[in-house]
């Protein structure tokens, strides 16, 4: 077990190395005045930026618009708090975010490794991790994008790792922890909660099976959440007058995704950021006016183009697990690694469905975790639209099976270690 835990710690360095090796070659393109610095970070960097400036959590596009609930406030306040240290939109600043970020996805090994070792046992835990060390989404993202993506793979895989550990024993300081960092991973990215009443209400249930104490405890996480997340909801309600849970910017999404333009996965002409059409309505409107515009405008598409809403959101599943959306020679232009993507996508969610089934097949209740996480994460992208670094925060557990399913076909058969 010690080798296991020094090799681990081989296998995080090596993987922040490689993403900082990729970062020192990248980072310039996020410093160009003469896009006023938007590739550093697009809205995250405004509201950082604006942050840092004294102007509160606001103005999130190209001018002062004032207060905002378009983002989760923890990973623009993380870039604020590096701006306000290394100074805004500079070089330090630049390379500070991207070694955080590179961090992150660097120390994402750990739970992988346990999370493999745990449910497949230790032939696949050190695989597994050297996968993600060297995994190419992995290493792009955290050396080249400034978002929240990479944080939130690490806390979701976290915390599906202690989803199983709660599984096994009812011990009330992890209960805690796994409350906190719910709270924590709601702030980072809201989308993570799509799992936590399935993955909550699975380690109860097995919580129940062997006859242990369960309500309590579960209570106080979903009150030790709530609490957590209370302070920006307050904001919200004592900002806008408006009930906003975490962010208001659904109807903008789904309008981007189902206006009629299904050129691109992403429609930019129908979003403030690429349409100077767009960008004047929501300065005139204001920001809760616009997203109720939008979503006017999306609820009167869906009403009067059903099909065209259904078939959309099935191309927008297929590109979610392929990579692939159009053969269009416009879009294959503009997207130059499309078709190598799509191999190595598809190959990789073939080997994903190859472990999920094998998990499935020895034992059906370990495997279930895994399968919800797979299955409603990605639900709000299919309904708005996709993008493959949307699905980031589950690629951990796309891995974790993906070796699985290589090994099962390619190698020795794996013995699950029942939780």
């Amino acid at each position: 077990m010690r080798r296991g835990r020094e090799s681990l710690w081989v296998i995080v360095l090596a993987a922040l190395l490689l993403r900082l090796v990729v970062a020192a070659f990248v980072y310039p393109r996020m410093l160009d005045p003469g896009t006023d610095y938007w590739p550093f970070g697009w809205e995250t960097g405004r509201i950082a930026r604006s942050l840092a400036s004294g102007q509160g959590f606001a103005n999130p596009l190209f001018h002062q618009t004032g207060p905002t609930a378009w983002m989760a406030p923890a990973f623009p306040g993380l870039l604020a708090g590096l701006f306000r240290v290394l100074g805004i939109y500079t070089k330090a600043s630049a390379l500070g975010i991207l070694v955080l970020n590179s961090l992150f996805s660097a120390l994402t090994c750990i739970p992988v490794f346990y999370l493999a070792r745990i449910s497949f046992g230790g032939a696949v835990a050190a695989p597994a991790a050297w996968v993600w060390a060297v995994f190419p989404y992995a290493v792009d993202l955290a050396a080249d994008r400034v978002w929240e993506t990479c944080l939130s793979a690490l806390l979701l895989t976290t915390l599906l790792l202690l989803t199983l550990h709660l599984a096994r024993r009812n011990d009330g300081k992890l209960w805690l922890a796994y409350g906190a960092l719910w709270g924590i991973a709601a702030l980072t990215n809201p989308a993570l909660l799509s799992v936590f009443p399935f993955l909550l209400a699975w380690a109860c249930y097995r919580l129940h099976r062997e006859n242990v104490t369960w309500v309590k405890p579960c209570a106080l996480c979903v009150a030790l959440v709530f609490a957590i997340v209370s302070p920006w909801i307050g904001r919200n309600y004592a900002v806008f007058r408006r009930w906003i849970p975490l962010r208001d910017n659904f109807w903008l999404e789904m309008w981007v995704g189902n206006n009629g333009d299904t050129s691109d996965w992403f429609t930019i002409q129908a979003h403030p950021t690429g349409s100077d059409q767009e960008l004047r309505q929501y300065e005139q409107l204001g920001e809760l006016a616009y997203m109720q515009q939008k979503r006017a405008d999306t609820i009167a598409y869906i009403r009067s183009h059903p099909g065209s809403f259904v078939f959309t959101s099935f191309r927008r599943i297929i590109f979610t697990w392929t990579g692939f959306w159009s053969f269009n020679r416009r879009y294959l232009a503009e997207n130059r690694f499309d078709l190598p993507n799509i191999g190595f996508c598809t190959s990789l969610t073939v080997l994903m469905l190859l472990g999920l089934r094998e998990a499935f097949r020895q034992s059906p209740v370990l495997a279930m975790p895994f399968a919800m996480v797979l299955v409603f994460y990605p639900l709000i992208y299919y309904l708005t639209h996709a993008a493959l670094f949307y699905r980031h925060p589950i690629d951990p557990l796309i891995v974790v099976l993906a070796v699985v399913g290589w090994r099962n076909c390619f190698g020795s058969r794996t013995i699950l270690q029942a939780v």
